[in-house]
């Protein structure tokens, strides 16, 4: 019997926080080795700002492929679902089944966002530290900008379509580019997410990752829908054309009988 009233609603806020957290949780432990060598190196430069940390740079360069991008993958094949209308769904099930069948397509776009990224801040650091070359270097910010919003795109996709993961880079890219004010969106809620989580460190481990992933898929499956409008739109103005020019063709002909 569906519960109304206060208690029916306290009952839809507790589950939704629940599955918030729940699905945050798994997100978590299954990037564990990423984000213990993470808090190890935010430890070191607290607490010996001047010594080199190149182990733990290596660590999270090797690390983020193998870990961080599958297990945010899963999340937001969880998300995907919420988006969609499929609220019911177990987390658990379907955060461990986006994390086997996505595993491998995360892999690569892991490998290939974590290498940009290395280059574009190693270059970006390179450049602000000469005077003469510092416009390169705000460009590179920009770069890296575009950078994160289409691995935003990148991983709703891998849980969206049926595609290589080749095809996948290229049109996370693209997206990026035709559609950038929508999806810049997503990268002002998210960064609005982590000012909160500075002042409430809990939401780390209760709702970061979770409500980050779901704003993102959000804003790309509203980018996915306005898109695919357009496209039947127009799709049924070129068969209202083309009709118009079959009818005027066959009056043409009739003309001339």
């Amino acid at each position: 019997m569906e519960t109304r009233g206060i208690m029916g609603g306290l009952y839809k806020v507790t589950e939704w926080i629940t599955r918030i957290a729940v699905s945050n949780l798994l997100w978590l432990m299954c990037s564990i080795p990423f984000f213990f060598v993470l808090l190890t190196k935010y430890l070191l430069w607290v607490n010996m700002p001047n010594q080199p940390e190149t182990l733990t740079i290596y660590l999270m360069i090797i690390l983020a492929p193998v870990t961080l991008f599958p297990a945010t993958s899963a999340l937001f094949a969880v998300t995907r679902k919420w988006v969609m209308g499929e609220a019911d769904v177990s987390v658990f099930r379907t955060f461990f089944k986006g994390y086997k069948e996505n595993y491998k397509q995360s892999l690569v776009g892991g490998i290939f966002y974590t290498l940009l990224f290395v280059i574009v801040i190693v270059d970006y650091k390179v450049y602000m530290n000469q005077l003469s070359a510092q416009l390169i270097g705000m460009v590179m910010l920009v770069f890296l900008l575009i950078l994160i919003i289409s691995m935003f795109n990148f991983f709703s996709m891998v849980t969206h379509y049926h595609m290589g993961v080749i095809q996948i880079l290229k049109n996370s890219m693209l997206l990026t580019l035709v559609r950038p004010l929508r999806i810049l969106s997503t990268v002002i809620c998210v960064g609005a997410l982590i000012a909160a989580t500075a002042k409430f460190p809990f939401l780390i481990l209760f709702g970061l990752g979770s409500l980050s992933a779901y704003i993102a898929f959000f804003n790309f499956y509203a980018t996915f829908t306005k898109m695919q409008q357009m496209a039947e739109k127009q799709r049924l103005a070129d068969e209202a054309k083309a009709d118009g020019d079959l009818d005027n063709m066959i009056n043409e002909e009739s003309k001339k009988d």
